[in-house]
């Protein structure tokens, strides 16, 4: 079992902003996302989607996310 649980994208989101991200610019609901010493990253989910384990263990690669950060 995954130690990741399923989550609404906008929590990912605040998470995302509280760790120290935050939004370079913004498309509909593309954001881009920088944070020094770290390449920028793309998130691309609607507040309301509900984002997986598995994608959630892929955003945390690329961003440094932690299950304790939801």
């Amino acid at each position: 079992m995954s130690q990741w649980p399923s989550t609404k994208a906008k929590r990912v989101l605040a998470a995302l902003l509280y760790i120290g991200w935050s939004i370079k610019r913004q498309s509909g609901s593309h954001r881009t996302l920088s944070r020094d010493g770290w390449p920028d990253f793309v998130f691309a989910f609607h507040d309301g989607e509900e984002i997986g384990p598995r994608m959630l263990t892929r955003i945390a690669k690329h961003t440094g996310l932690n299950p304790s950060d939801l």
